[in-house]
């Protein structure tokens, strides 16, 4: 007899990084010595703007004679790259200063030099940090203060913000048994490929594409090993590479779970590809962008997947103390744009927090109470970099399958994506307590970035761009902040992390699995790049109203602010374009499908 799979309630959850402090401060622990060394990005605007644009567009457009004419490094910086006489005027004064330019690059220029000399170009005295994962860094402790030459050239310098941003998007659940054969319904990634309709693993693997995942840690190939052979899945092949001198595995960090996870997922979905770990120090603005740099720049990677986020109100004056950090989306953009611009798609989880991913200015000014009270609430916003409208943003739900005693069957049933109430509690641990919050993939309209081209081919409601833009299992249920007990039909997946094995849940899991999608799609179109792949997910959402059907729709769900209502076809700000139908939305209809785990069609 037959009954529903589904994840559950009963194990303990831990708590994890992503809804501790989201602006998490870099601890400074001493002065700096003025004869330390140090590097450092000056970054600097991309000129001719407006034909940037216009390519893009152009790349997507099958009638240019641009369409998929993917551009090289080395061409994208001759054309687009900074103005080469504000970089020789800047690599003169830092030479001036007794600074070194170590290299320059399709965005500024890396520097070398003292701390006495950094400071003098700076403004600001500097000192000695540790980030929350242990790393030392070197923090401004004052806003910076560049320059008249740099400002009016549009220069930046991120690498001493103390504040950290961005975190994980993933939670542990607790240690599970490495086994298929338990009431609690997790998934393995055969499992996954069964229900969304994934291809034969004979026919389409992703040979030959390589996903590139970044995050602020290393990753054990022997916790994929374990995995994959529990499942019997043949082992991809994966690559290390460290940025900025990356951060080592320690079972200890949320972001070595979160690699873990990231790159079991990836090559779940596509074993045969190659998934590369690209590990930095920490997930502060300036390692982050030097990754992204760093993958743009090698051009290696033809997908890439980041599973952290952090709410755009973060980086706006209001959360400052009157300081604008929003110019830095313009930054990440400009990277994001030479990546598409080389073909490389970027896709991104759109948050756990639903559509309320930031707690009210009066959480963080209110004088704390002992005990802590409710000083504030959760309000309306989403995360960067899933509203980049570079980005693919992955929403997520619960998925329901089918379970027959002594059967692996993991047929697709139906999903949810009702939110979990949150409990009031302490996210950035101030003192005080924020209510109403929502665990739920993330959802909703930007407050920096404009509605994009692609998706005014789809009613979203507003006119900036709307998050998310497909969704995929996420999983639910985060106990010991949400409500219990919670709704019924909760799931989740296993993951291995330092030899043990964990249920994991969240938005870190749904991006993983879409780069996956993505590189079994370019496999099916002859292993080509497909870019800024947002414009082919819109394309086929129109095609559904003709009766094309490459996505899920109508799953009933809320994020705690948007509501998606049960049976009703299209775009909707929790679901975005529905979940996928992966062997028509890569266009592979007519491929067999993927059939029962650890059979031949999906091993």
């Amino acid at each position: 007899m037959s009954s529903l799979r589904y994840g559950v309630r009963l194990l303990p959850l831990v708590l994890a990084a992503s809804l501790l402090p989201a602006q998490q401060r870099i601890q400074t622990v001493s002065p700096a010595s003025a004869s330390q060394q140090a590097q450092f990005n000056v970054f600097l605007p991309l000129q001719n703007a407006g034909q940037l644009d216009q390519l893009l567009v152009g790349l997507h457009d099958s009638t240019s004679p641009t369409y998929r004419q993917w551009m090289k490094p080395a061409a994208f910086r001759q054309q687009f790259g900074p103005n080469q006489t504000n970089v020789t005027k800047i690599a003169a004064d830092l030479k001036a200063r007794g600074l070194t330019v170590v290299k320059t690059h399709s965005h500024g220029m890396m520097v070398q030099g003292t701390v006495a000399a950094i400071q003098g170009l700076i403004g600001v005295p500097l000192a000695n940090g540790v980030s929350p994962n242990g790393t030392t860094k070197l923090v401004a402790t004052k806003p910076v203060k560049l320059p008249s030459l740099y400002t009016a050239a549009g220069a930046h310098v991120v690498g001493f913000s103390s504040v950290i941003r961005h975190q994980t998007r993933s939670r542990n659940l607790g240690a599970v048994p490495l086994n298929r054969v338990s009431p609690h319904g997790y998934y393995f990634p055969t499992d996954l490929k069964q229900a969304y309709d994934f291809p034969d693993y004979q026919a389409l693997n992703g040979k030959g594409r390589t996903i590139a995942v970044l995050m602020s840690c290393d990753f054990l190939d022997s916790d994929i090993a374990l995995l994959f052979g529990a499942d019997h899945i043949p082992l991809p092949k994966t690559v290390h590479v460290k940025v900025d001198g990356g951060a080592p595995f320690t079972t200890r960090s949320d972001a070595c779970f979160e690699s873990s996870l990231d790159m079991q997922q990836a090559g779940g979905m596509a074993p045969g590809a190659t998934i590369m770990d690209y590990a930095i120090p920490d997930l502060s603005d300036a390692s982050i962008l030097d990754g992204y740099a760093a993958i743009v720049d090698d051009n290696v990677a033809d997908i890439v997947t980041s599973s952290f986020g952090g709410a755009e109100a973060f980086f706006t004056a209001a959360y400052n103390d009157g300081e604008d950090f929003t110019f830095l989306f313009d930054i990440y953009s400009e990277i994001f744009k030479q990546g598409n611009a080389q073909g490389i798609t970027f896709l991104a989880s759109s948050g756990d927090a639903g559509g309320l991913s930031v707690p009210s200015l009066s959480y963080f000014t209110a004088a704390p109470q002992n005990p802590a009270v409710v000083a504030g609430q959760f309000v309306q916003g989403i995360e960067h970099p899933a509203s980049d409208p570079r980005v693919t943003a992955v929403g997520g739900t619960n998925l329901i399958t089918t379970h027959v005693a002594g059967s692996k069957d993991s047929i697709y049933v139906r999903e949810n994506a009702f939110d979990d109430p949150l409990v009031p509690y302490d996210p950035y641990g101030v003192g005080n307590l924020a209510s109403g919050g929502a665990w739920q993939g993330g959802g909703g309209p930007s407050i920096y970035f404009a509605k994009p081209a692609y998706q005014f081919w789809s009613k979203t409601g507003f006119n900036m761009r709307t998050v998310p833009d497909i969704s995929f299992q996420m999983g639910g249920c985060p106990g010991g902040i949400s409500q219990q007990p919670c709704g019924p039909d909760r799931s989740y997946v296993i993951t291995a992390v330092g030899g043990g094995a964990y249920g994991l849940i969240g938005t870190s899991v749904s991006s993983p699995d879409m780069a996956g999608v993505i590189a079994l799609m370019e496999q099916n179109l002859g292993g080509a790049r497909l870019g800024n792949v947002n414009y082919l997910i819109y394309m086929l959402a129109v095609a559904q109203k003709v009766g094309y059907n490459s996505f899920h729709q109508g799953i009933p769900g809320n994020n705690g602010a948007f509501t998606s209502p049960a049976g009703v076809q299209g775009y909707n700000l929790v679901t975005g374009n529905g979940t996928p139908d992966v062997r028509n939305l890569i266009l592979a209809p007519y491929y067999p499908p993927a059939g029962t785990p650890w059979t031949p069609s999906n091993p």
